[in-house]
Parts: structure tokens; sequence; C-alpha cells
């Protein structure tokens, strides 16, 4: 089933108004900083909601409703719940210390303090890792928008890539990251608009509010349970230290969220918004997708539920706004993620070729011509996606293996307990989770949560031991940088 000409219209006019958004956008643009951390002038539910949404992709929609359908409500439980949690508990810590370091060291990229902290060699195997690392993982994420709207529309793969692809491009290379944050929001909307209709059609579908609890009656008992192996107690766990890491700031794009905010109390607001968002959102979000067992029986291809109930509940035209909302949610996390790349190419990597990259009067010409750059290279990486096959997931997969090792030094570098931790325990906590991330690939670990973990718990051992070790040879830069971010 295809969707109908409403439906295309309302998608069309929603890719018009993001590029509408970048448009505006670029006039509030008149410095890098500008470009990059809006001024240091984010507002904080403005931040909070680009915090939010920049978190989770589309995959929400696909993978997480596949299990969803299969494993019930333990989703929410090592998913938002875990999240939603660890920014609460944090929102006084991380977000307060971000802030510091952008008014104290004037940072734009959240790699920019590691050369104080640690020293150049550290930072430029973070910044390289990653940045080439996330070239495949932006790709890819256009090449799932594309598939998308190849089964909705029609549109080949290749048109699909270079439409989604082609108007981010623009609107990001236009605003910068004024232009992410206001797209985010207005995709927000469209999300909860979208959300908000599923989860009414469903009720009505069904038995109204009464079924918000007697579904658990016609779904296996299973579904209603908190954990539901493999995803048990330890894996939820498992996930809350790998998001304690990864909304804190392991995510580079979540810390510049932070990094934007005018001052220490706007970026707990921040925080906490984002936090709240995440603990009562998702039941809203995922209650069709717990409920799709009952309305579609026998689904071949869970992964295709929430489409299908996209397609069964609703008319013409809100089709089109779930569908946009679809969209919205992985358009938002690759225009985050691409405008902070840009920010570590261009104040992390570039200077170290030459001091006038990246700063001056053409600071502003040079992190627009490195967005630009960057993300036509995350398209042509898309475009080539029959030629990847298997490798293009190895690839991702590793992103993710690198995210909780690099997370370790640049988030437990901040506390002054970890001090003496220098760059041999950085750079040694990172090939050591890597390595353990090889092993867990080629050993068979019975246990998912010990699967998941494993990379993290050796990272943080390996950055902790060797601290441990090194605990007397603390340089006074360091001691500086820790004792000026700590103080009240």
């Amino acid at each position: 089933m295809k969707l109908t000409d409403l439906d295309l219209i309302i998608i069309g006019l929603f890719f018009l108004l993001m590029l509408a958004i970048g448009i505006y956008a670029y006039f509030k643009n008149s410095s890098a900083e500008d470009y990059f951390v809006a001024g240091g002038n984010l507002p904080w539910w403005l931040s909070g909601i680009s915090h939010h949404v920049s978190g989770y992709s589309g995959a929400v929609f696909v993978a997480y409703a596949a299990l969803a359908y299969t494993h019930g409500v333990s989703v929410y439980f090592w998913w938002a719940l875990t999240i939603g949690t660890t920014i609460l508990a944090s929102a006084r810590v991380f977000p307060v210390l971000w802030v510091r370091l952008r008014k104290q060291f004037q940072i734009q990229s959240p790699l920019e303090f590691l050369e104080k902290r640690y020293n150049l060699l550290t930072q430029q195997i973070m910044a390289w890792s990653g940045v080439l690392l996330k070239l495949i993982d932006i790709g890819a994420k256009w090449a799932a928008i594309a598939i998308l709207l190849n089964v909705f529309t029609g549109i080949s793969l290749p048109v699909g890539i270079l439409i989604s692809g082609g108007i981010s491009l623009l609107y990001i290379t236009f605003g910068g990251l004024w232009a992410v944050v206001i797209t985010d929001f207005t995709q927000f909307i469209v999300q909860l608009l979208a959300g908000i209709v599923m989860f009414v059609a469903v009720l009505q579908y069904m038995d109204g509010f009464e079924s918000l609890y007697i579904i658990w009656d016609q779904l296996p008992p299973e579904n209603s349970q908190p954990f539901n192996e493999p995803y048990g107690a330890g894996f939820a766990l498992a996930f809350l230290f790998i998001n304690f890491l990864s909304y804190n700031g392991g995510q580079w794009n979540l810390a510049t969220r932070y990094i934007s905010s005018p001052s220490e109390d706007q970026a707990t607001k921040a925080a906490r918004l984002s936090g709240i968002l995440y603990l009562i959102w998702p039941l809203i979000l995922f209650f069709p997708m717990w409920a799709a067992p009952i309305l579609l029986p026998d689904l071949l291809d869970p992964s295709q539920s929430y489409g299908e109930l996209t397609l069964l509940l609703l008319p013409s035209g809100l089709v089109g706004l779930v569908i946009a909302s679809l969209f919205a949610n992985t358009m938002s996390m690759t225009s985050s993620d691409i405008n902070t790349i840009a920010a570590v190419i261009t104040r992390d990597i570039l200077p170290t070729f030459s001091k006038k990259l990246g700063r001056g009067k053409s600071s502003l010409a040079i992190a627009r011509i490195t967005t630009f750059i960057f993300t036509s290279m995350t398209i042509l990486i898309a475009l080539q996606y029959e030629y990847f096959g298997g490798i293009l997931g190895l690839i991702i997969s590793w992103f993710g293996a690198l995210v909780g090792p690099i997370a370790i030094p640049m988030l437990f570098g901040l506390i002054p307990a970890f001090r003496s931790c220098g760059p041999i325990a950085a750079i040694g906590s990172i090939f050591s989770g890597l390595l353990t991330f090889i092993l867990t690939k080629n050993i068979e670990i019975s246990s998912l949560a010990l699967q998941v973990s494993l990379p993290l718990i050796v990272s943080a051992i390996v950055y902790a031991g060797i601290g441990l070790i090194q605990i007397k040879r603390v340089p006074e830069n360091v001691k500086s940088l820790l004792k000026s971010i700590s103080q009240e």
C-alpha cells in the first residue's frame, strides 16, 4: 500500500519547512561560535528538547518496535528508563562541567579540552577515530531514511538519499547549530502530534482507555514483565552504565547541547527536561507497539509493525504525518551529529595542519565549508550502500564499540578523583576497550549483558588502574584545569 497524494504533500511540506528553517538560521550566525555552540545562548527548553530528540533515530520505530512486539514493556525499562534516570541523576554534574569548559577555555568542540587534559596525540586519536567512523554511521542513516521513503512512496533508494541528505546538507550548512536545534524543536512537535495520533487511534480501535490495562491479559505474560530475557536486569544495568556515558557527552552531539547553554542552571534545566521526556514520552510512543501483537497477530517481520499499524489505523493525511515523524527522528540525529563532527574537524583536526585554520575572521567560512564537505561525503557513502553489504554493519558496530571507550577518558577526565589518569590511561582505555570488543565478537558469551558491557568495564578498569599507578605524576596544567572547572 502506497501513500496518497495528501500524505506526499504533508511529507513534502515537512522537508520544505526544514529548508526554510535553515535559511532563517543563516542570519543568526556571525561567527564560528554562533555556528557551533549558538554563541553560548541556547535557551534551556530548546536545548533540552534538542538533547532529547537527538538521542535516538528512526530505529525506535523499526528495531525497537520489533522488540516491543516480541518482548513487550522490557524495552522501556532497559532503554528509556535507564536514559531518563541517568540524565536526571547527573543533571548537576556533567552539564555544569561542559558549560564551565566553554566559559573558561572557549571550547566549541567536545574534544577541544582534551589537548589540555591529556595531550595532542590522545585528542587526535579520539578525533580521527570518531570522525571516520561517524562518516559511515551517518551514511548508513541516510540509507535508512531512503529505505523508508522507498517502502512508502516507491522512490528509489538513490533518489531518497539525495532528497533527505540534500535537504539536510543545505539547512545544516546554512544555519549551523541554530538550524539544528530549531529543526529539532519542529521535528519534536511533528513527532509529538504523530505519536498522540497513533496512541488515540489504537485506543479507539480497541476498547478505549480500558485497553491500557486490558491488553496485557491478551498478550503473553512475559510481555508485561519489566525484564524479559535476554533483556533482563543485568542487561538493564549494563545499559544504565552505557547510557550514563553516552547521554552525558559520550555522544558528542549531546555534549554540545550543554556546552551551548548560557549558564550552569540553564544546562541543568535542559538536562532535567530531556530526562523527564525520556521517562514519560516513550510510554505513549510505545503503547501502539506493545498492542501490535493483538492488532497484527502472526506478523512475519515485527520490525514492520509500526508501519503496518500506521497504514491499518490512520486515514490519508495522518499517515503522512506519522511518516514525516519517522524522518524527523533520524534527521534530528544525523544533523546533530554532522554539526558536532564539523566542529571537531574545524576546531581539533584542522589546526594541527595550520593554526590559522578554524580560527580568526575566516572561522565561520571554514566551518561552513567543513560542514558541506563532510555532509557531502556521508551522502556519497550512503549512495554506495549496495557495495558495503556486511562491511557496513560491521563498521557501524565498531562505532558503537568506540563510543564507550572514548567516553570514559572524556567524562572521567573531568572528575578530580581521576586527576592522575593521564595520556597513557586514556589511550590504554580506548585500545583495551576495542580489543575486548573484538574478543566478545569472536568468543561465545552466553550473557547478553556481559557481551554488551564488557568492553566498557575493561576500559574503565584500565583507565582507573593506570591512574592509580601514576597517582604521583599529575601535571600542573591538569591540576589547574580540573580545579578551575570544579570550583562552585
